[in-house]
């Protein structure tokens, strides 16, 4: 497993925060399970989808693991903020999991792909774990679907930063369009990939607010030391290129990404 590109700073914990709340209609609207099922979430980070997925279904037995144990701990204050008894929660890794086969009825991936370098061996492994008949729930980005208006070419430069750093990092951010491959090479029947696309413009002030300025642009703030480390951009550059992604979230400006759901069964 690659390290996170992010890293795990106060700041990016409550981005994850954020983005999960901004995306929860989204995304998750029908990731509704049967009462009773035991669910395995695999990467969990701070828990920021764990809430998510354990408040859309209180009957059911959750199981989030992630290989950090600081993420642990920040996922199990979320869980224990909100009143939230249905996760336990365990240090793990995707490529090494601790559990029998077919020990769990769904498995739920949610933005953890990207970060892998070997995305086909962790979703072989999931499905060890995952009885005869259950399913798969996988959702990723693609920052390869991103366009925005004005299209600064400094704002441009900064974006493909985002990416090139991940790719150097041995990470895909371009791995939403490739879910239905992953899933297929996996040995997933059934498989279904859609996209979910959000669209943001000034009249939708919440957009504005939780997607562009709280969940995009921070997160590309983020690779910021990553990006003039490693010489792909100069700092003046980069930094008109986060002027320029402000503009966006104006009056005048437009901000689109897409993201992608797959599904496939055992």
């Amino acid at each position: 497993m690659t390290e996170y590109v992010h890293g795990y700073s106060e700041r990016e914990t409550l981005r994850l925060a954020e983005q999960a709340d901004t995306l929860e209609g989204l995304l998750h609207y029908d990731t509704i399970y049967p009462p009773g099922v035991k669910i395995l979430e695999a990467g969990c980070g701070i828990g920021a989808q764990t809430v998510i997925l354990a408040k859309n279904n209180p009957r059911a037995e959750i199981t989030s693991v992630d290989v950090s144990l600081d993420s642990l701990e920040k996922a199990r204050e979320n869980v224990k903020s909100r009143d939230i008894g249905n996760v336990r929660f365990l240090q793990a890794n995707i490529f090494s999991l601790p559990f029998e086969e077919a020990s769990f009825d769904h498995l739920f991936v949610c933005f953890v792909l990207e970060h892998l370098q070997n995305p086909s061996e962790a979703l072989r492994n999931l499905k060890k774990v995952l009885k005869p008949g259950g399913t798969i729930t996988v959702i990723e980005g693609d920052h390869g679907s991103c366009y925005f208006y004005p299209e600064g070419e400094k704002a441009l430069a900064a974006w493909n930063c985002l990416i090139r750093v991940q790719a150097c990092m041995k990470g895909n951010s371009l791995i939403g369009r490739q879910l239905y491959p992953l899933l297929r090479e996996s040995r997933f029947s059934e498989v279904k990939v859609e996209p979910r696309m959000v669209y943001v413009d000034s009249s939708k002030p919440n957009l504005v607010d939780g997607f562009i300025l709280k969940t995009i642009i921070p997160m590309v703030e983020g690779v910021k030391e990553q990006a003039l480390e490693m010489q792909m951009i100069e700092e003046k550059i980069w930094n008109k290129g986060i002027e320029e992604l402000h503009e966006t979230a104006k009056p005048a400006g437009t901000f689109c990404y897409t993201f992608f759901k797959g599904r496939g069964k055992k």
